[in-house]
């Protein structure tokens, strides 16, 4: 008997021949957990909810509404003048598709023919550099004190984030770099008053992706959505939780 908690639609079904879509977010949940990656995309049990960032939200929507204003006339920002970077907002007549900017996309896509997966990603921004080649950015909202890296383990995910969506572009055909950029836009504490305002810092922070892990985790993915359910994996807190109330 299907629970009213499990979801019906977007499932996985091994006898279909249809390609199924894989997003750059499923890919994460299957590197955390295979088993908690089973039960949302074969058995429609996603883990419980979080709530949205609507601030986040918005500080990426009006930066890429300050980059567009760029983007067209093919001038850099001052904030890549200030960290010297050789690059310019990258115009092109699907970015709007790829940025999910209405909410009806499912950003860039790659259909990748050995696992019949349609991989999916939507980004925040590219950058073209002088020799032609996108860059990926990710648009970051924070608000700390301490001095803004990668190195935080949360922060591994954005790493694998970027390196998805260069591995979709370059399998898309496009020349990619492998360098990406963060631009973090810190809202500082320091203000003597609030004055119902809040004032961002921006940053950027460059990485330099290696995307070899994707292909490789994308065949994994197909085996576990032919196979049966992965067993309970004990660095998981969902799996844990549920192991210890099914003991009760």
């Amino acid at each position: 008997m299907r629970s009213n908690y499990q979801r019906k639609n977007h499932l996985f079904d091994p006898r279909s021949k249809l390609p199924f879509r894989i997003s750059r977010s499923k890919i994460d949940l299957f590197l955390e957990c295979p088993r908690c990656f089973y039960l949302d995309r074969r058995l429609g049990i996603s883990r419980p909810g979080m709530p949205g960032f609507p601030l986040n939200s918005t500080v990426d929507f009006l930066l890429k509404k300050e980059f567009d204003l760029l983007r067209r006339d093919k001038k850099p920002h001052a904030l890549m003048n200030r960290y010297n970077i050789k690059a310019v907002p990258y115009n092109h007549p699907d970015l709007f598709i790829w940025r999910d900017d209405f909410n009806k996309f499912e950003g860039k896509t790659y259909y990748h023919k050995e696992t019949n997966l349609i991989i999916s990603g939507i980004i925040d921004d590219i950058w073209q550099d002088e020799k032609g080649r996108l860059n990926i950015v990710d648009y970051k909202s924070t608000s700390t004190s301490k001095i803004i890296s990668l190195d935080d383990e949360y922060k591994q995910s954005y790493k694998k984030q970027v390196e998805v969506y260069q591995w979709i572009f370059r399998k898309s055909g496009f020349s990619v770099s492998d360098i990406a950029y963060f631009v973090f836009a810190n809202a500082g504490k320091n203000r003597p008053r609030f004055d119902g305002r809040l004032e961002f810092e921006l940053l950027i922070i460059t990485y330099k992706g290696d995307d070899s892990w994707v292909e490789p985790i994308i065949f994994k993915i197909k085996e576990c959505l032919t196979g049966s359910l992965p067993a309970i994996n004990e660095k998981c807190d969902y799996c844990r939780y549920i192991s210890q109330v099914a003991k009760k």
